[in-house]
């Protein structure tokens, strides 16, 4: 599944192409998506786009009489083509625009989700108790400290609760906890102060490092296959369970937490 990374990359990929622009039609082929595509999803034909934003891993396409929601899933993509570009498989959703473009939504496994709202996004289910963004000033020590109070959960686990802080996925939560010297297993209420505030950090310079380099080399949303994929960058422990670590030397120890990977140092993580 894309991480937060990658879906920021797809809506800088897409917005220098939709925004300003109006909506001419609304074409659904499939409505069957991990949420049916509600019919009211055509408000959106003969608005003009304001901005494409995003929250967690929902890309918000917002013009003034609502916002379009939308969700890749495990295997969803969006191009910018040409509105007579013929339609293949698994191209389930398009959006016509006046100036002869199109987002089309692709999505094999249909996982993915588009939405349909009129009132302030914030308030609606899918978004209203999500955590502060990541890399905003609303995470931070004293509100991660409170989230965590008492909490007895694997700090790893808590990591990647949309209901703490949104978008920090597996990869993300591996390498962060790594570069904190926090064990995933250790008791989230019981992590001091210091790693804490150390975690907050690596959080935000791992997520806008990965987003930057996917700035860097990011794709023709007009041309390329639309999949966000995941960027070239050195792991230190995602993936690489049984491997030494690329700190001390250690083997580095593999492990399912929460149905997921979870690779550490024993010994660069032992608090």
């Amino acid at each position: 599944m894309p991480e937060l990374p990658e879906v920021e990359v797809t809506r800088l990929g897409i917005s220098p192409h939709l925004i300003a622009q109006t909506v001419t039609e609304l074409i659904v082929r499939n409505r069957s998506l991990r949420w049916p595509v509600p019919d009211v999803a055509s408000n959106i034909v003969g608005q003009q786009i304001i901005d494409i934003r995003r929250r967690a891993k929902y890309l918000l396409i917002e013009t003034q009489a609502g916002v379009t929601i939308v969700h890749l899933g495990m295997s969803g993509s969006l191009r910018v083509l040409a509105s007579d570009t013929p339609a293949e498989k698994h191209d389930h959703i398009d959006l016509k625009l006046g100036n002869g473009q199109m987002l089309r939504f692709n999505d094999p496994r249909r996982f993915g989700a588009w939405l349909w709202y009129e009132l302030p996004e914030h308030a609606h289910p899918l978004l209203a108790k999500l955590g502060p963004e990541p890399l905003s000033d609303e995470f931070n020590l004293e509100q991660l400290k409170a989230a965590l109070a008492n909490k007895k959960k694997a700090i790893k686990l808590c990591l990647m609760d949309n209901h703490i802080v949104v978008g920090v996925g597996n990869i993300y939560a591996n390498e962060a906890l790594f570069a904190a010297g926090i064990h995933p297993q250790a008791e989230a209420g019981k992590v001091d102060d210091e790693r804490l505030e150390m975690l907050v950090a690596e959080v935000k310079r791992i997520l806008a490092q990965a987003i930057k380099q996917g700035g860097t080399t990011l794709k023709d949303f007009t041309n390329a296959d639309g999949k966000p994929g995941y960027f070239a960058q050195k792991l230190h422990v995602y993936g690489r369970g049984g491997e030494t670590c690329t700190s001390c030397g250690n083997l580095l120890s593999e492990i399912k937490l929460g149905q997921r990977a979870t690779v550490f140092c024993g010994l660069c993580q032992s608090k």
